[in-house]
C-alpha cells in the first residue's frame, strides 16, 4: 500500500467484506465548509454485502446519513479527505492513520496501518472479526409487546387489522401515539413511585391516547391507575366505554359533558392531565381545568389556533397579519407563547417541544407543564403578568385564558382594547380569508 490518500482509501474499501473488518471508523474533521462540523464513516453489512455509512453532522444540529456499497466507496472517501476536510483519522485493527492539511494546504500523512500477511488475514477471519449488522434497524416502539405483537385496543380503535397489522392509512397515527408515550415516559420519574396514579384525558375524542397511556402504565410499568376521559361527543364516549369494558380495562372510565362542568371525586387530584389536539380554545379550557384540578403534570398538544388569528388588532403587526399565511403562523406562536406564560403565572415550569415530524402533522408542538413544589415569589408573578399584559396590548386582544383568570387594564369584557381601533385589522381589510 502506497502512502497516499487514494491508496489508503482503496485498500480500506476494496478489502472490506462481511467477514473482514479492515477499518473500524474514519473521522473527518475541520471541514472547509463552516456549515459542517464533521463526518464519521463506519462499516456495516447489508443483505450479505459490505457497506459504509457516512454520517455528517451539521452546525445547526442536524445529521445526514449516506449508505454506500464498499466497492463504490473509495472515490467518495478520497474526495472527503482531499477536498472537504483538513483532517482525517482512520482507526483499523492493524493500526491508525492521520491525514492533515496545513494552512498552506500541504498534506501530511502519518500512516501506521500495517497490511497483514495472507495467513494473518485468515486468522483474523477465524477470530470472527465481522462487520456489524445493518444500520437500517427496525425502530422499536413502546406499544410493541416483547414478541413483536401489538395490544388489542389498537384493533378496536381501527389502527390495526384483525391480524394485528397496522393499517397503512393509520401508520402516522400509530407513530404519533408512540411519540406521545415517549414524552410520557420522560416525565414518569416525576410521578409518585407508589400507589394509584390518577390520570385525566380532557377532550379525549376517540381516545387513542387514553387507551395507549392506560396500556403504558398498567402493562409496561405495572402500575395501578385510575384514568378518566371527558369529551362532548356522546357516541364517541359510548364506544370508548364499551371498548374499555370489552377489554377488561379496570378503572378506565369515560364521561360525556363539558370539561368546565366536570368535578373530580372528592379529594381526587390528578397526577397527570393529557390532551391531544384539542381544537382552538378547547386547549385553553383543558389548561384552565388542569390548573383548577391541581394537576402535577400537564401534557397538551394544541390545535387550530383560531381565536387570536381572527381577533388580533395591531397596527404594529399589520405588516405580518395582512398576509393570511404569515398571520396564521404569528397567531399560532403568540397563542402558545401566552399559554406558556399563563401557566408559569399559575406556578408551573413550562417547556415546549416537538411531538412528531412536521411532515406527519403541522400541529406538532407540545406544551409540557410541571407544577412547582415551591410557589413563585410575588415579584416573579408580577413580572410575568406584566409581560402577559404587554403582549396583549401589542396584539390588541386578550385570549381566553387571560379573560377567564384576570382582567388586564385597558380591555373590555370581550378582550379588546378600549381604544376604538377594534376594526383596524378586520379580516375584510387585512388579507385574511
Amino acid at each position: 500500500m502506497e502512502n497516499s490518500i487514494r491508496s489508503i482509501m482503496e485498500y480500506l474499501c476494496d478489502t472490506l467484506t462481511c467477514d473482514m473488518l479492515t477499518f473500524e471508523k474514519i473521522t473527518y474533521s475541520k471541514c472547509r465548509d463552516s456549515a459542517v462540523v464533521r463526518s464519521v464513516v463506519t462499516p456495516f453489512a447489508k443483505r450479505g454485502e459490505a457497506y459504509v455509512q457516512i454520517e455528517t453532522f451539521l452546525s445547526d444540529g442536524k445529521a445526514l446519513h449516506r449508505n454506500i456499497p464498499a466497492r463504490e466507496a473509495a472515490e467518495v472517501l478520497c474526495e472527503y479527505a482531499e477536498r472537504l476536510y483538513k483532517q482525517t483519522n482512520v482507526k483499523t485493527p492493524d493500526g491508525d492513520c492521520e491525514i492533515r492539511f496545513s494552512k498552506k494546504e500541504k498534506c501530511d500523512i502519518r500512516n501506521g496501518i500495517r497490511v497483514p500477511e495472507t495467513e494473518e488475514r485468515g486468522a483474523r477471519v477465524a477470530r470472527v472479526q465481522k462487520l456489524p449488522a445493518s444500520h437500517d434497524r427496525k425502530k422499536r416502539y413502546l406499544l410493541e409487546n416483547a414478541d413483536g405483537t401489538l395490544p388489542a385496543f389498537l384493533y378496536h380503535l381501527g389502527i390495526t387489522d384483525e391480524g394485528g397489522r397496522i393499517l397503512d392509512k393509520k401508520r402516522p397515527k400509530y407513530r404519533q401515539i408512540n411519540r406521545f408515550l415517549e414524552l410520557v415516559d420522560d416525565i414518569y420519574g416525576l410521578l409518585p413511585e407508589n400507589g394509584t396514579l390518577v390520570i385525566y384525558d380532557l377532550c379525549c375524542g376517540k381516545s387513542y391516547l387514553t387507551f395507549a397511556v392506560y396500556h403504558y402504565f398498567t402493562q409496561i410499568k405495572g402500575r395501578t391507575v385510575k384514568m378518566h376521559g371527558v369529551d362532548l361527543k356522546p357516541d364517541v364516549i359510548a364506544y370508548c366505554s364499551e371498548t374499555a369494558a370489552a377489554l377488561g380495562m379496570e378503572n378506565l372510565s369515560f364521561s360525556c359533558g363539558d370539561i368546565n362542568a366536570y368535578t373530580p371525586p372528592a379529594g381526587e387530584v390528578p397526577h397527570l392531565v393529557l390532551s391531544l389536539h384539542a381544537c382552538d380554545i378547547a386547549t385553553d379550557i383543558v389548561l384552565t381545568n388542569a390548573v383548577r384540578f391541581g394537576a402535577k403534570v400537564v401534557l397538551s398538544t394544541p390545535c387550530c389556533h383560531h381565536e387570536v388569528f381572527h381577533n388580533i388588532r395591531s397596527e404594529e403587526l399589520s405588516f405580518v397579519t395582512r398576509h393570511s399565511m404569515l398571520g396564521q403562523k404569528l397567531s399560532d406562536a403568540v397563542t402558545d407563547a401566552l399559554r406558556c406564560l399563563w401557566l408559569e403565572m399559575q406556578n408551573y415550569d413550562v417547556q415546549t417541544m416537538e411531538l412528531i415530524d412536521p411532515e406527519e402533522t403541522p400541529k406538532n408542538m407540545m406544551i409540557r407543564a410541571i407544577k412547582r413544589a415551591k410557589p413563585r415569589t410575588e415579584e416573579d408573578f408580577l413580572r410575568r403578568k406584566a409581560q402577559y399584559d404587554a403582549a396583549c396590548t401589542l396584539i390588541g386582544f386578550v385570549p381566553y385564558l387571560g379573560r377567564n383568570s384576570f382582567e388586564p387594564s385597558g380591555f373590555d369584557r370581550n378582550g379588546f382594547l378600549r381604544d376604538g381601533n377594534q376594526n383596524q385589522n378586520d379580516p375584510d381589510t387585512n388579507g385574511k380569508e
